[in-house]
């Protein structure tokens, strides 16, 4: 009898069955249930002035937060489809190493309201912020998006 996965190892599967993502090769590299980072290599990610794509850095910030939101949906215990909605990248400083994805609600969204509509109405809308994480404590790009929550069975009116 083998062990259940792990979520984190579940949403790896999950992105590695997306083959823009696996050409990319992002991975999960920790998700605490608040926060989801995940990580690429500059070298599947390289643009021609030899830093990161910017595409690739504004898709990695776009997976981190479609990411942990999955992740906080089904440690809750509800089967919803994430969708990103809108979002706006500001891109701050070239990014010449391997590339670093953190995301999380954005401060001030109550997780419990959100939960409480999605329940009630089978649609929420979650803000997720996200950044590249740099040395030295640089950020190389910020991300602010508004996400679509669907739950699978819409709720009996």
């Amino acid at each position: 009898m083998s062990a259940e996965p792990s979520p984190q190892a579940r949403l790896q599967h999950h992105l590695d069955a997306m083959p823009p993502v696996r050409a990319m090769a992002a991975t999960v590299a920790r998700g605490d249930g608040e926060c989801l980072q995940l990580v690429a290599p500059l070298a599947a990610n390289v643009n021609d002035k030899g830093c990161a794509f910017g595409g690739s850095l504004s898709g990695l910030m776009t997976l981190a937060a479609w990411g942990a939101l999955t992740l906080r949906l089904q440690a809750a215990g509800i089967d919803a489809e994430v969708y990103v909605a809108n979002c706006q990248v500001a891109f701050r400083a070239p990014v010449y190493e391997d590339i670093v994805a953190e995301a999380a609600l954005t401060p001030g969204q109550d997780w419990e309201a959100i939960l409480a509509r999605l329940r009630t109405r089978g649609r929420a809308r979650a803000n997720m912020s996200a950044r590249i994480l740099m040395a030295q404590a640089r950020v190389g790009a910020e991300m602010e998006a508004q996400f679509a929550l669907i739950a699978a069975v819409a709720p009996h009116a």
